[in-house]
């Protein structure tokens, strides 16, 4: 399959989405499907994928019904960035030294924040997927956002990252991509209408 066009060396980061914080998180569910989304869309286009856990031995597994595929590089860690060395020695093995990051996962306020800094540091673009972050408190997200935009990075929505991502409609995967909007329409509407009050 093609690359995306418009943004050469894509990557998926999938941040500490793990069961035993379900309870706790601000719209939880809302960050669930849009993950889920962005790995089926990350599977048609070919784009890595790297997940952490924070502390899994205490906090519990990945929830399952995010399904990462095979090839998805998994880490476990004590640290609040995924810029953990195995992740980071990981990153470095792919093709390229600099990469367009997507970051789904919690708490904005913390591990996505931190990660998003480190990435940003090492000369990458960050993507931070609006409707897929929270944190336990509702107030830490907008905040947060504000400061990772003034940091460099790039607050958008999940289907603005995939259309920039593909960047054209002629490329083959346009049809399957399509046909996921379409078909995540109102779960992606509940999560824009929700987390993406900025």
């Amino acid at each position: 399959m093609a690359r995306p066009h418009r943004l050469p060396n894509p990557a998926v980061f999938i941040c500490d989405i793990q069961e035993k914080f379900r309870p706790a998180i601000h719209e939880y569910s809302k960050v669930i499907s849009t993950a889920q989304k962005v790995l089926k869309a990350s599977a048609t286009l070919n784009i890595p994928v790297f997940a952490t856990t924070q502390n899994a031995a205490r906090l519990g597994p990945i929830c399952p019904e995010l399904s990462l595929p095979p090839s998805t590089f998994q880490a476990d860690k004590t640290a609040f960035s995924m810029m953990v060395p195995s992740l980071r020695s990981a990153l470095s093995s792919e093709k390229s030294s600099s990469y367009q990051v997507a970051i789904v996962g919690i708490e904005t306020h913390i591990c996505v924040t931190q990660t998003a800094l480190d990435l940003i540091a090492q000369g990458h673009r960050v993507y931070v997927l609006a409707d897929g972050v929270s944190s336990c408190n509702e107030g830490e997200r907008g905040i947060a956002l504000r400061r990772l935009e003034s940091e460099g990075a790039v607050v958008t929505t999940s289907e603005g990252w995939l259309y920039e991502c593909m960047g054209d409609a002629s490329i083959d995967e346009f049809k399957a991509i399509a046909g996921l909007v379409k078909e995540t329409k109102e779960k992606t509407s509940d999560a824009v209408q929700t987390l993406c009050k900025i």
